[in-house]
């Protein structure tokens, strides 16, 4: 019996055994390096919380980012004002690269009438290329007219684009119009309409904004139904003061 008891041993050792890793099992709970970890990993996840604002942050600093390329491109547009209407894209091109790389130079022409606006854009190749038109070119005559030139802004918020858009999208365009140049920054197109409409019925009216910006060009545009109405506002309007400012009003 003895040595069946000695042979049922080792089962009861088996038996005792299971309960050796319910003994173990507080000390896998108590694991000093988990536990320790695991205190630690509220500092660990608390600072994802906060890190997730930065995170939205760092979106908006890329879609920040994103802007700044943006504008550098805006950096290296020209806007050019006041241009004569001889000249063209060849002849802007020749007089624009005498002093920088040029990639691109385009005057404006009206649909009617085929005509110059008597502005233009030139965009360049490097931003210090239009730093060096701007620095050499802007205030200077080109065939008799003192041209106007600065680089294009930081492009619009959503909102004041969609604004723009929308007064640009009312205007009427009609083969009837006049130019109306040297406005003042405090012009707006309300403003510009307002007073052509003391001398005869204007179709409608806009003031030119620098491409992707609020900033006024300095420039716009009235339109008429009838080439009596253009006459009358180049007569009436031509070399008054508008806003503190000498305007000048002819054909566009």
């Amino acid at each position: 019996m003895a040595s069946i008891s000695s042979i049922l041993s080792p089962p009861n050792n088996l038996l005792y055994n299971p309960t050796k890793p319910l003994t173990l099992a507080p000390k896998l709970h108590f694991q000093t390096p988990k536990k320790t970890h695991f205190q630690n990993l509220p500092s660990f996840t608390f600072s994802p919380l906060i890190l997730s604002p930065k995170r939205s942050q760092v979106l908006f600093a890329v879609a920040e980012d994103t802007q700044v390329d943006v504008s550098s491109e805006a950096a290296r547009k020209l806007y050019i004002g006041n241009i004569p209407r001889t000249v063209d894209n060849a002849e802007l091109t020749r007089i624009v690269e005498e002093h920088g790389a040029v990639e691109k130079a385009e005057v404006m022409f009206d649909k009617y009438s085929g005509r110059s606006r008597r502005f233009a854009f030139a965009t360049m190749k490097t931003v210090e290329d239009a730093n060096a038109v701007v620095e050499k070119l802007n205030g200077t005559e080109i065939g008799g007219r003192q041209i106007k030139v600065n680089i294009t802004e930081k492009p619009l918020s959503t909102v004041e684009s969609s604004l723009l858009q929308v007064e640009e999208s009312q205007f009427v365009d009609s083969p009837h119009k006049v130019y109306v140049g040297n406005l003042a920054k405090a012009v707006t197109t309300e403003i510009l309409e307002k007073f052509f409409s003391e001398k005869g019925k204007v179709l409608s009216a806009k003031v030119s904004r620098v491409p992707g910006t609020s900033k006024s060009s300095g420039f716009g545009f009235v339109t008429f139904s009838s080439d009596e109405d253009v006459e009358t506002a180049i007569t009436s309007f031509n070399n008054t003061l508008l806003e503190g400012q000498r305007i000048r009003v002819n054909k566009a």
